[in-house]
C-alpha cells in the first residue's frame, strides 16, 4: 500500500454518474477520498468550498466542459488536473495538457489504471514539491537553483549553465508536475536576445541532460512524446523503460 505524508482528496468531474460510481470505488479501496462533481459548474464550486489534492476532469460535458473548467482552474490555482475524454483524438489531448492538464485517458478506460496514474501524480505534487529556502533557491529531489546568483547545483555540483538553459530548468521546477510544451517553454523566453523554436528547445534540453548526467543527475528531464518535457524525479536513479 503507498502511503502519503497527509490524507489525499480527489475530485471527480463526470456528468455520468456511473463513471463517477467506478471512480469513486476504486480510489477508495485506494484509501484515497473523493468528491463528486456532475458538472463545471459544480466542479468550481467545489474546489473553492475545499480545494482537492487531485482534479479527475472530463472533458465533453454540457454547458461547461471540462477545457474550460481546466481554464478557470488554471487562472487562479495549480491543482493537479487529470483529464477523461470519449475522443481518441490527439488534437483534444494535446490541448488539455497545454491549458495546464498533467495527464489524460480515454475513454472506456480502465479505473484501476486512472488510480494507478494519479496516484504517480500525487506522488510527484505530494512527495517532493519545490520549496524556497532562504531567498531565491528553489529545490526538487537532489537539484537547487539559485535564482537570484543564477546557479545551479546537482548535491554539491555545481553545474555551469547558460542564461537559457537556466530559465527553461527553472520554469521546469517551478510546476514539478506539469509537462510543458515547447511553446509553453518558448513563452517564457519574452525580450532580446532569445530566439528560440522548436529545434532548439530540444538542443538546449539535451545539453542540460548531458551537464546533469556528467555529475549523476540521469533524471533530471522526462519527455512525453509528441507533447513536451516535465521535471523528472531528481533523485539520481535512472527512469525505467
Amino acid at each position: 500500500m503507498i502511503m502519503y505524508p497527509m490524507p489525499s482528496t480527489i475530485l471527480i468531474v463526470d456528468d455520468d454518474p456511473h463513471i463517477r460510481q467506478l471512480l469513486v470505488f476504486a480510489f477508495g479501496k485506494a484509501g484515497l477520498d473523493t468528491v463528486e462533481a456532475a458538472d463545471g459548474e459544480e466542479a468550481l464550486t467545489q474546489v473553492e468550498r475545499q480545494r482537492p489534492d487531485l482534479v479527475i476532469l472530463d472533458i465533453n460535458m454540457p454547458r461547461m466542459d471540462g477545457l474550460e473548467v481546466c481554464r478557470r482552474l488554471r487562472a487562479q490555482d495549480d491543482v493537479p488536473i487529470f483529464f477523461l475524454s470519449s475522443r481518441d483524438d490527439e488534437i483534444d489531448r494535446v490541448l488539455g495538457i497545454e491549458l495546464g492538464g498533467d495527464d489524460y485517458v480515454v475513454k472506456p478506460f480502465s479505473p484501476r489504471e486512472v488510480v494507478a496514474r494519479s496516484m504517480a501524480i500525487l506522488r510527484r505534487t505530494a512527495a517532493k514539491p519545490p520549496v524556497v529556502e532562504n531567498v531565491g533557491v528553489m529545490r526538487h529531489g537532489l537539484l537547487s537553483l539559485d535564482t537570484e546568483s543564477w546557479s545551479a547545483r546537482w548535491q554539491q555540483a555545481e553545474i555551469s549553465l547558460t542564461v537559457t538553459e537556466f530559465t527553461i530548468l527553472r520554469t521546469l521546477l517551478a510546476m514539478p508536475a506539469r509537462i510543458f510544451s515547447r511553446d509553453q517553454i518558448i513563452d517564457r523566453f519574452r525580450g532580446p536576445g532569445f530566439a528560440l523554436t522548436d529545434r532548439t528547445v530540444d538542443s538546449h534540453i539535451r545539453n542540460l541532460r548531458r551537464k546533469f548526467a556528467e555529475v549523476g543527475g540521469v533524471d533530471l528531464i522526462e519527455t512525453r512524446a509528441g507533447i513536451g518535457y516535465r521535471l523528472g524525479g531528481c533523485s539520481g536513479t535512472a527512469p525505467s523503460a
